[in-house]
């Protein structure tokens, strides 16, 4: 099972904005990657990546009990977890559980978006909106709802707003696409997490309607 972590809701929300502007201009599934980062003193953690969890809090179980979400606009459902916390920040929807959580983000699109449209596009955005990034892989990859984008990175969490302590987070950003809509769902836990198999219980549940 796999632990997520924070991913800030502007960074998932320009992510969306950088898809949509890529497919109007032109232009897999990747496992998490990056180095991990020091465990030095706490000068070096103020000024390099959060340290990796050697034992990351907030396994998904096994029984995990997932329902389907319907936006209020209609177009889509996708499966989360059952019990987790709900938030929204403009057109984006989260639900998050300790150190794990998933964005949900609809937007119109004139095209399908490409894997180097998003390399190209993309990237650069997540770059200047979140902390110490580190790209893993670009790919074009297979679900049960349809073909996606995948981008797989790694970035700091924000941090705790008790402790001020952010943890080094793997994510999976999946950009599906049909009939003119587009929807960017991003999954995020602590590296070193197994969420392998939780990931892609809701990676594979996205269905149009």
């Amino acid at each position: 099972m796999t632990k997520r972590g924070i991913l800030a809701v502007p960074a998932a929300m320009a992510l969306t904005a950088a898809v949509v502007a890529g497919c109007s201009g032109g232009g897999g599934s990747g496992s998490h990657s990056g180095s991990s980062a020091p465990s030095g003193s706490s000068s070096a953690h103020k000024t390099g990546p959060a340290p990796t969890e050697s034992n990351p809090p907030g396994d998904i179980p096994d029984n995990q009990v997932y329902v389907a979400y319907h936006p209020s606009g209609g177009g889509f459902t996708v499966k989360v977890p059952e019990g987790w916390a709900r938030s929204s920040a403009r057109t984006t929807t989260t639900f998050s559980d300790k150190l794990n959580k998933i964005e949900i983000t609809p937007a119109p699109a004139p095209a399908a978006p490409t894997a180097q449209s998003v390399r190209t596009k993309v990237i650069p955005t997540l770059k200047k909106q979140t902390k110490h990034f580190a790209l893993g892989k670009v790919t074009t990859v297979s679900r049960k709802g349809g073909h996606a984008v995948l981008v797989t990175y790694q970035a700091d969490s924000a941090p705790n707003p008790v402790t001020g302590k952010a943890v080094r987070d793997s994510v999976e950003t999946y950009v599906f696409f049909h009939n003119g809509h587009q929807v960017t769902l991003t999954l995020a836990g602590p590296t070193g997490a197994d969420n392998v198999d939780p990931w892609r219980i809701v990676s594979d549940s996205l269905r149009w309607q």
